[in-house]
């Protein structure tokens, strides 16, 4: 009598792989932020450590300490901003990209004049952002920087389209159209009240060279003389 096999058991499906735990290692970018007002410096550093895809790596409040702080922390971005105690911002962009040619920079601005927009993507920045934007915006802006586009504030695009629109007519040149970075940073601090002496100790220059300068100011400006400088450049500043 033949035996009945019994039939063999259905092999049981595998267990699916276990996944491995969530960690907090995805690689983020690496942003630095040079903001001389402690508070905003403060804002610009929580809301980007609060994105996810990025860290501010360092800060710093002066371009002094950005030169020497940034390079060795190889940021992968940069946010300046435009106005610093120990000088122009757009000069820092010049001498941080000269060290660091990949970083992408993020000129901060209270400045609305498309010149200065200008000036900044010139100096070798990526973006133009004004300071009364929303966080998420610079958030926006930073993404848009890294994925290897310009970004310009809107109120600034608009004011550069109508810049270029109105080339070819009589429109008279502004004062900052009209002089170098170096002397817009003088003129600007002459607008301020500071004399030869406090400027050239800001921006790590001889007087002589500071005396150069506003020389220089008065004659592309048609300006007579010290007096003249100081009521124009006076009346410049307080109307930006």
């Amino acid at each position: 009598m033949k035996k009945t096999s019994k039939p063999s058991p259905k092999a049981k499906p595998a267990a699916p792989k276990a996944q491995p735990p969530a960690t907090d290692e995805t690689p983020r970018v690496r942003v630095f932020v040079v903001e001389d007002h402690p508070m905003l410096r403060r804002g610009l550093v929580q809301c980007i450590n609060d994105e996810p895809g990025f860290t501010v790596c360092g800060e710093a409040g002066t371009a002094m300490q950005a030169m020497k702080s940034a390079p060795p922390l190889k940021p992968e971005a940069a946010i300046v901003d435009i106005g610093l105690p120990d000088g122009h911002g757009l000069e820092l962009v010049k001498n941080i990209k000269a060290l660091l040619p990949r970083l992408k920079v993020l000129v901060l601005s209270m400045h609305e004049e498309s010149v200065y927009a200008t000036r900044a993507l010139q100096a070798g920045a990526h973006g133009y952002i004004m300071k009364k934007e929303p966080p998420e915006q610079v958030i926006a802006a930073l993404r848009h920087i890294l994925s290897g586009e310009v970004f310009l504030s809107p109120a600034v695009t608009g004011k550069l389209l109508t810049r270029v629109a109105s080339r070819g007519t009589d429109t008279p040149l502004t004062p900052e159209e009209r002089l170098s970075d170096r002397e817009l940073e003088v003129f600007e601090m002459i607008g301020q009240g500071k004399d030869s002496k406090a400027i050239a100790d800001v921006l790590h220059l001889s007087p002589k060279t500071v005396s150069a300068h506003r020389e220089n100011i008065k004659i592309k400006l048609g300006l007579k003389d010290a007096n003249a400088l100081a009521h124009q450049a006076f009346n410049w500043v307080r109307d930006h």
